[in-house]
C-alpha cells in the first residue's frame, strides 16, 4: 500500500512538473501600443518588402530603431545602388525605415 501511495505522489509530480506554464501578460507601454497602432500603408509595405527581400540578400538587417532618420540618409544612399535599386525605391525604403 505504501509503494501506491509513493508512486502516485511521484507520478503527480512528475505530471505537475510537465504542465505548461500560463505566464501572465505585461501591460505594454505607450510607446509599443503605438507602435502597435501603426498600420502600414501601400507605400511603406512596399518599402519593408524592398528593405527585406533587397537589402537581406547581402547581409543581416537592421532595426529601423538602429538609426535615427539623419543616420539612414546616407546609409540608404549608399546601399541602394549596391542593391540595384533606383532612387524611387530608395526612398520607399528610407521612408519606411524612418517611419517605424
Amino acid at each position: 500500500m505504501k509503494y501506491k501511495v509513493l508512486a502516485l505522489a511521484v507520478l503527480a509530480t512528475i505530471i505537475y512538473s510537465c504542465a505548461s506554464k500560463s505566464s501572465v501578460p505585461t501591460a505594454a507601454t505607450p510607446k509599443e501600443e503605438v507602435k502597435a497602432a501603426v498600420t502600414l500603408t501601400a507605400e511603406l509595405a512596399e518599402g519593408k518588402s524592398l528593405y527585406e527581400n533587397s537589402c537581406a540578400r547581402c547581409h543581416s538587417l537592421y532595426k529601423a530603431s538602429d538609426f535615427n532618420a539623419e543616420q539612414w540618409k546616407p546609409i540608404v544612399a549608399r546601399m541602394a545602388p549596391k542593391a540595384r535599386l533606383n532612387e524611387a525605391q530608395g526612398q520607399k525604403i528610407y521612408n519606411y525605415l524612418t517611419m517605424q
